[in-house]
Parts: structure tokens; sequence; C-alpha cells
């Protein structure tokens, strides 16, 4: 799971990867400790079966939060948390995934206003969502498995 935010006033997004799907929110502004929460709420819905998370080194203090911490710990062991080493973004699968945002399906875009921006990038996450290729090549670049 992971965030992306760009600018002072901004879209940020908050995904996690299965081995075949890509789930995600898009949040104007930052994500914090009670979007995560909500996301991994709404993992475990929808999962409906014990998580293993894997998290970006120290990217994100909203991670190690305690109000994510009694979350899980209120859980008894379904969502465990696993932590990739600082500094090591190639190893997240979930950086592939904004790279194809980024550099195929928003590249040369400019849009009007953050509305736009949210509705665009959440129309292309969702065609992403589809296309089980770009789930899989997210996973093989990643050197964790």
């Amino acid at each position: 799971m992971d965030t992306q935010a760009c600018g002072r006033n901004h879209v940020s997004v908050i995904a996690g990867l299965t081995r075949t799907s890509c789930l995600f929110r898009l949040h104007e502004g930052s994500i914090k400790k009670e979007e995560i929460v909500e996301f991994l709420k709404a993992l475990k819905a929808h999962l409906k079966q014990p998580l293993l998370v894997i998290w970006d080194g120290f990217r994100l203090r909203a991670h190690r939060s305690g109000l994510v911490r009694e979350y899980r710990d209120g859980l008894n062991g379904h969502i465990q948390i696993a932590f990739l080493p600082p500094y090591a973004p190639d190893m997240n699968p979930v950086e592939y995934l904004w790279a194809w945002l980024k550099r195929h399906a928003l590249a040369n875009y400019c849009p009007s206003n953050l509305s736009e921006l949210h509705m665009t990038a959440r129309n292309k996450l969702r065609s992403a969502q589809k296309r089980p290729s770009i789930i899989a090549a997210c996973w093989k670049q990643a050197p964790l498995w």
C-alpha cells in the first residue's frame, strides 16, 4: 500500500495491490492517519481474508501512528504489517503503478483544476483495475518476489 501526492493543493492517492487487482482511494489534500484506517477497513471488508500489508520503510509517519496501531491491534492479527527498507521504492510494486499512471495514463495531461485531475486519475486507475497485465507488470518489476 502506498500514497502519492503532488504540490501544495493536490490530490493524494492511497492504493494497494493484490496479485491480481488494484484497490485505491483518492483524497484532496494529504493522506493522514484517519484515511489510512478507513482504507484498511475497506481492504478488510473487500478482501475478506487475513492481509499482509507491505509499506515503504519510513515514507509516511501516519503509517506508524497510534490510531493505525490501535485499529490493527483490535483485529486479532487479521492485518499484519511489514515494512520495506527505507529508501527502497524499487521494491514496492505500488511505485510502479504510480509510474504507469504518471508516465503513461496521465502523460502530457494538464487538468484545469483539482476536480478534473481527481476525476481523470480515478478513471485511469479504474482502467488499470480492468487490465491484469498492468498489475502483473508492477509485481514483476518489484524484486520482492
